[in-house]
């Protein structure tokens, strides 16, 4: 059974006199531990997609289930509880606070769970030694780099070992370096935990780290392509590819 299943979601903004639809009766399922990444030209509903998948905003119509519990029918407080225990988030800004230090953004999640001090402890070593930002551990968001603010984000996500892992342009505000470094870190979470990996991005080289490719156009999702065996850099010609034959897509398009 797929960890997650959206069947017919629309979403619309506005009123009926002035109703834009966002989604359109879209379907998708995402197996455990895929690493999938939905593309798409500006305006082509991929964030809103996101954002419905991931309970930050509600459909209009249509159902969304997460590990079998159906997400579009349950109240703001059990959705709280559910996001919490089950998702992880990573934002293209990062959202750190600026008063706690790395590890005690990375810890935030853990700090509402009934984990003991030393397990807490446990997981934060390893997550921080994973994504290379152990070290960095007492300072503060505005002592380190943007790579490493993203890191921090991505350790937070991953800590509480959440089934779904959402990312949106995760790279949006990194140079090439820190992004390449930021995915590849990714991919290897994605692989030893066998996390799942749901990520929005404009950026052929981020998506040719994922295992699929889903295009959207118009609120519809206009193809979808596989890695399956072969290389990233085969992967990567693929995407650019299909991103030529969506159109609209710009390489600096935000």
């Amino acid at each position: 059974m797929p960890i997650l299943q959206a069947k017919k979601i629309y979403k619309s903004y506005g009123n009926k006199f002035n109703k834009q639809e966002v989604l359109k009766g879209l379907d998708l399922s995402i197996h455990q531990g895929e690493f999938v990444s939905i593309m798409g030209p500006s305006g082509s509903g991929k964030t809103t997609l996101l954002n419905v998948l991931s309970s930050i905003d509600q459909v209009s119509h249509g159902m969304i289930h997460i590990e079998g519990k159906e997400i579009t029918r349950m109240k703001e407080k059990q959705l709280a509880e559910f996001r919490k225990k089950h998702l992880g988030f990573i934002f293209q800004e990062y959202n750190l606070l600026d008063t706690l230090t790395v590890k005690e953004n990375i810890l935030l999640p853990l700090s509402i769970s009934k984990m003991s001090k030393k397990e807490a402890e446990q997981k934060f070593t390893e997550v921080a030694k994973e994504l290379g930002i152990y070290e960095l551990k007492d300072k503060y968001p505005n002592e380190i780099s943007g790579g490493q603010k993203q890191r921090t984000s991505a350790a937070r996500a991953f800590i509480h070992e959440p089934s779904i892992i959402f990312a949106d342009e995760p790279t949006g505000a990194l140079d090439s370096k820190s992004a390449s470094d930021l995915l590849h870190k990714l991919s290897q979470l994605n692989e030893k935990r066998n996390a799942t990996i749901v990520m929005v991005t404009h950026d052929p080289v981020a998506a040719s780290f994922s295992s699929r490719v889903i295009f959207i156009k118009d609120g519809q999702i206009f193809t979808q392509i596989n890695k399956g065996e072969q290389s990233r850099q085969m992967f990567f010609q693929d995407i650019m590819k299909t991103q030529g034959v969506l159109g609209g897509v710009s390489h600096h398009e935000h």
